[in-house]
Protein backbone atom coordinates (compact mmCIF):
# COMPACT_ATOMS: atom_id res chain seq x y z
CA UNK A 1 0.00 0.00 0.00
CA UNK A 2 1.19 3.62 -0.97
CA UNK A 3 2.25 5.08 2.68
CA UNK A 4 -0.37 7.66 3.10
CA UNK A 5 -0.03 11.64 4.48
CA UNK A 6 -2.37 14.22 6.09
CA UNK A 7 -1.35 15.96 2.26
CA UNK A 8 -3.29 12.52 0.79
CA UNK A 9 -5.97 12.90 3.57
CA UNK A 10 -7.29 16.42 4.20
CA UNK A 11 -9.41 18.41 2.60
CA UNK A 12 -7.86 21.44 0.49
CA UNK A 13 -8.81 24.00 3.38
CA UNK A 14 -7.49 21.50 5.97
CA UNK A 15 -9.05 21.78 8.91
CA UNK A 16 -10.85 24.88 8.58
CA UNK A 17 -14.19 22.78 9.03
CA UNK A 18 -15.92 20.69 10.98
CA UNK A 19 -14.03 17.42 10.63
CA UNK A 20 -14.87 13.73 12.34
CA UNK A 21 -13.04 10.70 11.98
CA UNK A 22 -12.90 7.56 13.82
CA UNK A 23 -9.59 5.87 15.29
CA UNK A 24 -8.50 2.56 16.63
CA UNK A 25 -7.18 2.63 20.08
CA UNK A 26 -5.05 -0.56 21.00
CA UNK A 27 -5.36 0.62 24.60
CA UNK A 28 -8.93 0.08 25.15
CA UNK A 29 -9.13 -2.40 22.02
CA UNK A 30 -11.70 -0.50 20.66
CA UNK A 31 -12.51 2.52 18.72
CA UNK A 32 -12.93 6.33 19.23
CA UNK A 33 -14.58 9.30 17.91
CA UNK A 34 -12.52 12.05 17.61
CA UNK A 35 -12.02 15.67 16.28
CA UNK A 36 -9.40 16.36 13.34
CA UNK A 37 -8.44 19.79 14.32
CA UNK A 38 -5.18 21.87 13.61
CA UNK A 39 -3.66 20.78 16.80
CA UNK A 40 -4.19 17.51 16.50
CA UNK A 41 -6.72 14.38 16.91
CA UNK A 42 -8.64 14.44 19.90
CA UNK A 43 -11.13 11.67 21.64
CA UNK A 44 -14.59 12.86 22.09
CA UNK A 45 -16.25 9.47 22.80
CA UNK A 46 -16.77 10.32 26.69
CA UNK A 47 -19.10 12.89 24.85
CA UNK A 48 -20.27 11.06 21.82
CA UNK A 49 -19.98 7.63 22.28
CA UNK A 50 -20.27 6.78 18.34
CA UNK A 51 -20.18 9.13 15.17
CA UNK A 52 -24.14 8.39 15.25
CA UNK A 53 -24.52 9.93 18.77
CA UNK A 54 -23.01 13.16 17.09
CA UNK A 55 -25.14 13.42 13.93
CA UNK A 56 -28.37 13.01 15.78
CA UNK A 57 -27.47 16.46 17.95
CA UNK A 58 -29.42 18.90 17.14
CA UNK A 59 -26.19 20.97 15.64
CA UNK A 60 -23.53 18.44 15.53
CA UNK A 61 -20.78 20.53 14.43
CA UNK A 62 -21.82 23.09 17.08
CA UNK A 63 -22.00 20.19 19.66
CA UNK A 64 -18.59 19.09 18.52
CA UNK A 65 -16.91 22.20 18.51
CA UNK A 66 -18.02 23.11 22.38
CA UNK A 67 -16.19 19.68 23.27
CA UNK A 68 -12.35 20.07 23.99
CA UNK A 69 -11.77 16.10 24.26
CA UNK A 70 -8.83 14.64 24.96
CA UNK A 71 -5.75 14.67 22.50
CA UNK A 72 -4.80 11.22 21.36
CA UNK A 73 -1.49 12.26 19.02
CA UNK A 74 -1.12 13.83 15.54
CA UNK A 75 -2.97 12.84 12.73
CA UNK A 76 -0.03 12.02 10.99
CA UNK A 77 1.77 9.52 13.04
CA UNK A 78 -2.33 7.82 13.06
CA UNK A 79 -2.72 8.61 9.14
CA UNK A 80 0.95 6.79 8.54
CA UNK A 81 -0.22 3.81 10.63
CA UNK A 82 -3.22 3.15 9.11
CA UNK A 83 -2.36 0.43 6.00
CA UNK A 84 -2.49 -3.23 6.87
CA UNK A 85 1.31 -3.13 5.55
CA UNK A 86 3.88 -2.50 8.80
CA UNK A 87 1.00 -1.25 10.53
CA UNK A 88 2.17 -1.11 14.66
CA UNK A 89 -0.93 -2.68 16.24
CA UNK A 90 0.25 -1.24 19.83
CA UNK A 91 -0.40 2.37 17.94
CA UNK A 92 -3.46 3.84 16.77
CA UNK A 93 -4.77 3.86 13.04
CA UNK A 94 -7.73 5.05 11.01
CA UNK A 95 -11.14 3.98 10.86
CA UNK A 96 -14.38 4.86 8.44
CA UNK A 97 -16.18 7.65 9.88
CA UNK A 98 -19.65 5.56 10.32
CA UNK A 99 -20.71 2.87 12.85
CA UNK A 100 -24.25 2.43 13.95
CA UNK A 101 -25.61 4.29 10.70
CA UNK A 102 -27.34 1.80 7.88
CA UNK A 103 -25.06 2.00 4.54
CA UNK A 104 -27.43 2.91 2.06
CA UNK A 105 -26.66 3.67 -1.56
CA UNK A 106 -29.04 5.01 -4.73
CA UNK A 107 -28.32 3.67 -7.87
CA UNK A 108 -29.24 4.82 -11.75
CA UNK A 109 -29.35 8.76 -10.52
CA UNK A 110 -27.71 10.19 -13.54
CA UNK A 111 -29.74 10.51 -16.40
CA UNK A 112 -27.01 12.14 -18.91
CA UNK A 113 -24.80 8.66 -18.40
CA UNK A 114 -27.91 6.35 -18.66
CA UNK A 115 -29.37 7.60 -21.40
CA UNK A 116 -25.80 7.91 -23.47
CA UNK A 117 -25.65 3.80 -22.61
CA UNK A 118 -29.03 3.44 -24.01
CA UNK A 119 -28.49 5.19 -27.18
CA UNK A 120 -25.13 3.09 -27.74
CA UNK A 121 -26.89 -0.15 -26.73
CA UNK A 122 -29.18 0.72 -29.63
CA UNK A 123 -26.99 1.79 -32.00
CA UNK A 124 -25.21 -1.43 -31.81
CA UNK A 125 -21.20 0.43 -32.11
CA UNK A 126 -23.29 2.04 -35.73
CA UNK A 127 -22.68 6.23 -35.50
CA UNK A 128 -24.73 7.09 -37.58
CA UNK A 129 -27.27 5.55 -35.85
CA UNK A 130 -26.16 6.81 -32.95
CA UNK A 131 -26.11 10.31 -34.14
CA UNK A 132 -29.70 9.34 -35.15
CA UNK A 133 -31.20 8.50 -31.53
CA UNK A 134 -29.42 10.84 -29.94
CA UNK A 135 -31.15 14.00 -31.76
CA UNK A 136 -34.48 12.64 -31.48
CA UNK A 137 -33.78 12.41 -28.16
CA UNK A 138 -32.69 15.95 -27.79
CA UNK A 139 -35.37 16.93 -30.55
CA UNK A 140 -37.92 15.58 -27.65
CA UNK A 141 -36.64 16.61 -23.95
CA UNK A 142 -33.31 19.33 -25.11
CA UNK A 143 -29.37 18.86 -24.53
CA UNK A 144 -29.37 18.96 -21.33
CA UNK A 145 -30.64 15.43 -19.44
CA UNK A 146 -29.45 16.71 -16.36
CA UNK A 147 -32.70 18.54 -15.96
CA UNK A 148 -34.83 15.58 -16.77
CA UNK A 149 -36.77 15.04 -13.96
CA UNK A 150 -37.70 11.78 -12.78
CA UNK A 151 -41.44 11.07 -12.73
CA UNK A 152 -42.29 13.81 -14.23
CA UNK A 153 -44.40 14.25 -17.66
CA UNK A 154 -41.19 14.98 -20.20
CA UNK A 155 -39.49 11.67 -18.39
CA UNK A 156 -42.68 9.77 -19.44
CA UNK A 157 -43.08 10.64 -22.41
CA UNK A 158 -39.29 9.81 -22.95
CA UNK A 159 -40.32 6.75 -21.41
CA UNK A 160 -42.80 5.73 -24.00
CA UNK A 161 -40.46 6.58 -26.93
CA UNK A 162 -37.39 4.70 -25.04
CA UNK A 163 -40.69 1.55 -25.14
CA UNK A 164 -41.43 2.06 -28.94
CA UNK A 165 -37.75 1.53 -29.61
CA UNK A 166 -37.50 -1.74 -27.82
CA UNK A 167 -35.14 0.18 -25.46
CA UNK A 168 -36.74 0.04 -22.26
CA UNK A 169 -35.17 -1.42 -19.61
CA UNK A 170 -35.27 -2.13 -15.73
CA UNK A 171 -32.56 0.42 -15.10
CA UNK A 172 -34.39 3.07 -16.88
CA UNK A 173 -37.61 2.77 -14.83
CA UNK A 174 -35.63 3.25 -11.51
CA UNK A 175 -33.62 6.21 -13.41
CA UNK A 176 -36.38 8.49 -14.96
CA UNK A 177 -39.36 6.55 -13.51
CA UNK A 178 -40.57 8.34 -10.00
CA UNK A 179 -38.92 5.84 -7.33
CA UNK A 180 -35.67 5.97 -6.56
CA UNK A 181 -33.75 2.42 -6.60
CA UNK A 182 -31.91 2.78 -2.66
CA UNK A 183 -30.49 -0.09 -1.69
CA UNK A 184 -28.76 -1.51 1.41
CA UNK A 185 -24.70 -1.29 0.20
CA UNK A 186 -23.39 -4.03 3.40
CA UNK A 187 -23.87 -4.69 6.67
CA UNK A 188 -23.49 -1.40 9.60
CA UNK A 189 -20.11 -1.68 11.14
CA UNK A 190 -18.28 -3.47 8.11
CA UNK A 191 -17.01 -0.07 5.83
CA UNK A 192 -13.15 0.47 5.62
CA UNK A 193 -11.86 3.80 5.94
CA UNK A 194 -9.01 5.14 4.06
CA UNK A 195 -5.67 3.50 3.81
CA UNK A 196 -7.43 0.07 3.81
CA UNK A 197 -7.93 -2.74 1.56
CA UNK A 198 -10.46 -2.89 -0.65
CA UNK A 199 -12.03 -5.75 -1.57
CA UNK A 200 -13.72 -7.75 -5.07
CA UNK A 201 -15.19 -11.25 -4.69
CA UNK A 202 -12.39 -13.53 -5.93
CA UNK A 203 -14.75 -14.63 -9.01
CA UNK A 204 -15.44 -11.52 -10.60
CA UNK A 205 -13.56 -10.56 -13.77
CA UNK A 206 -15.81 -7.64 -14.96
CA UNK A 207 -15.71 -4.46 -12.00
CA UNK A 208 -14.93 -1.02 -11.19
CA UNK A 209 -14.66 1.49 -8.72
CA UNK A 210 -17.54 3.72 -8.15
CA UNK A 211 -16.76 7.11 -6.75
CA UNK A 212 -19.73 8.98 -4.79
CA UNK A 213 -20.64 11.36 -2.79
CA UNK A 214 -21.93 10.44 0.75
CA UNK A 215 -24.23 11.96 2.87
CA UNK A 216 -24.56 11.21 6.83
CA UNK A 217 -28.38 11.65 7.69
CA UNK A 218 -29.70 11.37 11.62
CA UNK A 219 -32.76 9.21 12.95
CA UNK A 220 -34.95 12.60 11.76
CA UNK A 221 -33.89 12.43 8.42
CA UNK A 222 -31.79 15.59 8.73
CA UNK A 223 -28.68 15.76 6.22
CA UNK A 224 -25.78 16.40 8.49
CA UNK A 225 -22.34 16.66 6.75
CA UNK A 226 -20.96 14.32 4.01
CA UNK A 227 -17.87 11.87 3.25
CA UNK A 228 -16.55 10.68 0.25
CA UNK A 229 -17.37 6.85 -0.86
CA UNK A 230 -16.16 3.70 -3.20
CA UNK A 231 -19.27 1.78 -3.82
CA UNK A 232 -17.27 -1.35 -5.13
CA UNK A 233 -19.01 -2.85 -8.04
CA UNK A 234 -19.08 -5.98 -9.93
CA UNK A 235 -20.23 -5.56 -13.33
CA UNK A 236 -20.21 -9.36 -14.33
CA UNK A 237 -22.07 -10.31 -11.39
CA UNK A 238 -25.42 -7.53 -11.77
CA UNK A 239 -25.17 -8.23 -15.55
CA UNK A 240 -26.23 -11.66 -15.63
CA UNK A 241 -29.11 -10.87 -13.28
CA UNK A 242 -30.07 -7.71 -11.15
CA UNK A 243 -30.77 -10.15 -8.75
CA UNK A 244 -27.48 -11.03 -7.61
CA UNK A 245 -27.15 -7.06 -6.97
CA UNK A 246 -26.79 -7.92 -3.14
CA UNK A 247 -23.63 -10.43 -4.69
CA UNK A 248 -22.50 -7.31 -6.88
CA UNK A 249 -22.17 -4.76 -3.93
CA UNK A 250 -21.71 -6.61 -0.42
CA UNK A 251 -18.57 -8.53 0.11
CA UNK A 252 -15.95 -8.21 3.07
CA UNK A 253 -14.41 -4.53 2.34
CA UNK A 254 -16.59 -3.62 -0.70
CA UNK A 255 -17.75 -0.40 0.88
CA UNK A 256 -15.40 2.16 1.63
CA UNK A 257 -15.74 5.62 3.46
CA UNK A 258 -13.79 8.59 3.93
CA UNK A 259 -11.34 9.91 5.06
CA UNK A 260 -13.40 11.75 7.59
CA UNK A 261 -16.82 12.85 8.08
CA UNK A 262 -16.96 16.71 7.25
CA UNK A 263 -20.16 18.23 9.28
CA UNK A 264 -22.40 21.42 7.74
CA UNK A 265 -21.53 24.73 9.20
CA UNK A 266 -20.39 27.65 8.03
CA UNK A 267 -17.79 26.71 5.69
CA UNK A 268 -19.53 23.60 4.24
CA UNK A 269 -22.88 23.17 3.56
CA UNK A 270 -25.49 20.74 1.64
CA UNK A 271 -25.54 23.24 -1.25
CA UNK A 272 -21.68 23.35 -1.39
CA UNK A 273 -22.44 19.55 -1.35
CA UNK A 274 -24.70 20.06 -4.41
CA UNK A 275 -22.07 21.52 -6.45
CA UNK A 276 -18.85 18.85 -5.59
CA UNK A 277 -16.91 17.71 -8.37
CA UNK A 278 -15.77 14.42 -7.47
CA UNK A 279 -12.02 12.94 -9.09
CA UNK A 280 -11.66 9.49 -9.80
CA UNK A 281 -7.59 8.03 -10.46
CA UNK A 282 -6.63 4.64 -10.61
CA UNK A 283 -3.20 3.62 -10.70
CA UNK A 284 -2.14 0.17 -11.45
CA UNK A 285 1.20 -2.03 -11.07
CA UNK A 286 1.32 -2.67 -15.26
CA UNK A 287 1.68 1.52 -15.11
CA UNK A 288 -2.06 1.80 -15.94
CA UNK A 289 -3.93 5.06 -15.40
CA UNK A 290 -7.29 5.32 -15.29
CA UNK A 291 -9.14 8.92 -14.57
CA UNK A 292 -12.59 9.71 -13.96
CA UNK A 293 -14.82 12.45 -12.15
CA UNK A 294 -18.18 12.43 -11.11
CA UNK A 295 -20.54 16.16 -10.86
CA UNK A 296 -22.95 16.21 -8.36
CA UNK A 297 -24.39 18.87 -10.28
CA UNK A 298 -25.96 16.75 -12.88
CA UNK A 299 -27.41 14.12 -10.57
CA UNK A 300 -30.84 13.29 -11.97
CA UNK A 301 -32.84 13.57 -8.23
CA UNK A 302 -31.86 16.32 -5.94
CA UNK A 303 -30.00 14.55 -2.81
CA UNK A 304 -33.05 15.48 -0.91
CA UNK A 305 -35.37 13.79 -2.62
CA UNK A 306 -33.34 10.86 -2.35
CA UNK A 307 -32.82 11.27 1.33
CA UNK A 308 -36.77 11.75 1.37
CA UNK A 309 -37.51 8.18 -0.53
CA UNK A 310 -35.14 6.52 1.96
CA UNK A 311 -36.29 7.52 4.98
CA UNK A 312 -40.01 8.15 5.86
CA UNK A 313 -43.61 7.09 7.53
CA UNK A 314 -42.60 3.62 5.82
CA UNK A 315 -38.93 3.16 6.78
CA UNK A 316 -37.24 4.53 9.95
CA UNK A 317 -33.74 4.46 11.05
CA UNK A 318 -32.87 4.97 14.77
CA UNK A 319 -29.51 5.34 14.62
CA UNK A 320 -29.59 7.35 11.60
CA UNK A 321 -28.55 6.24 7.72
CA UNK A 322 -25.29 7.27 5.20
CA UNK A 323 -26.69 7.10 1.46
CA UNK A 324 -24.70 6.91 -1.26
CA UNK A 325 -25.76 8.96 -4.00
CA UNK A 326 -24.70 7.26 -7.15
CA UNK A 327 -21.98 8.19 -9.93
CA UNK A 328 -22.20 9.25 -13.51
CA UNK A 329 -18.74 7.10 -13.94
CA UNK A 330 -19.01 4.26 -16.00
CA UNK A 331 -15.23 3.32 -16.91
CA UNK A 332 -14.71 2.30 -20.93
CA UNK A 333 -11.02 2.96 -21.13
CA UNK A 334 -9.42 -0.56 -22.49
CA UNK A 335 -6.86 -1.90 -20.21
CA UNK A 336 -5.67 -5.10 -21.72
CA UNK A 337 -7.31 -6.33 -25.41
CA UNK A 338 -9.18 -3.42 -27.50
CA UNK A 339 -12.96 -3.83 -26.19
CA UNK A 340 -12.74 -5.39 -23.44
CA UNK A 341 -13.03 -2.36 -21.34
CA UNK A 342 -11.80 -1.95 -17.67
CA UNK A 343 -11.58 -4.10 -14.78
CA UNK A 344 -9.61 -3.96 -11.52
CA UNK A 345 -6.62 -5.86 -11.21
CA UNK A 346 -4.95 -6.45 -7.92
CA UNK A 347 -2.93 -3.87 -5.94
CA UNK A 348 -4.59 -1.12 -8.11
CA UNK A 349 -4.90 2.10 -5.91
CA UNK A 350 -7.68 3.99 -6.06
CA UNK A 351 -8.01 7.96 -4.80
CA UNK A 352 -11.39 9.16 -4.88
CA UNK A 353 -11.26 13.30 -4.29
CA UNK A 354 -13.19 15.95 -3.30
CA UNK A 355 -11.64 19.56 -2.38
CA UNK A 356 -13.73 19.88 0.50
CA UNK A 357 -13.65 16.38 1.69
CA UNK A 358 -10.07 15.29 1.09
CA UNK A 359 -8.94 12.06 -0.63
CA UNK A 360 -10.19 8.74 -0.22
CA UNK A 361 -7.60 6.01 -0.87
CA UNK A 362 -7.41 2.71 -1.18
CA UNK A 363 -5.78 -0.98 -2.53
CA UNK A 364 -7.94 -3.02 -4.20
CA UNK A 365 -7.63 -6.95 -3.26
CA UNK A 366 -10.17 -9.85 -3.62
CA UNK A 367 -12.37 -9.58 -0.48
CA UNK A 368 -10.75 -13.01 1.20
CA UNK A 369 -7.37 -11.41 0.92
CA UNK A 370 -8.74 -7.91 2.94
CA UNK A 371 -8.82 -7.81 6.66
CA UNK A 372 -12.01 -9.76 7.82
CA UNK A 373 -14.50 -7.65 9.32
CA UNK A 374 -14.96 -9.19 12.94
CA UNK A 375 -16.07 -6.45 14.99
CA UNK A 376 -19.46 -5.81 15.13
CA UNK A 377 -22.62 -4.92 17.05
CA UNK A 378 -22.23 -6.82 20.40
CA UNK A 379 -18.23 -6.34 20.24
CA UNK A 380 -18.79 -2.81 20.37
CA UNK A 381 -21.76 -2.26 22.93
CA UNK A 382 -19.37 -4.28 24.98
CA UNK A 383 -16.35 -2.75 24.71
CA UNK A 384 -17.87 0.50 25.15
CA UNK A 385 -20.16 -0.83 28.54
CA UNK A 386 -16.43 -1.54 29.71
CA UNK A 387 -14.96 1.61 29.10
CA UNK A 388 -18.15 3.26 30.75
CA UNK A 389 -19.37 5.16 28.08
CA UNK A 390 -22.96 3.76 28.12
Amino acid sequence: MTTLTVKDLLPEDGTRGTLVGRVWLPQVNGPAVVAVRGDGVFDVTAKFPTVSALCEEDNPAKALAATGGERIGDLDAIVANTAPDGRDPKKPWLLAPVDLQTLKAAGVTFAISMLERVIEERAKGNPASAEAIRKEVTRLIGDDLSKLKPGSDQAMHLKQVLIDQNAWSQYLEVGIGPDAEVFTKAPTLSSVGTGMDAGLHPKSTWNNPEPELVLFVSSRGKIVGGSLGNDVNLRDFEGRSALLLSKAKDNNASCAIGPLLRLFDDTFTLDDARKLDISLNVKGTDGFVLDGHSSISKISRDPTDLVEQTIGKVHQYPDGFVLFLGTMFAPVKDRDAPGQGFTHKRDDIVTIAAPQLGKLVNRMRTSDECEPWTFGFSALMKNLAQRKLI
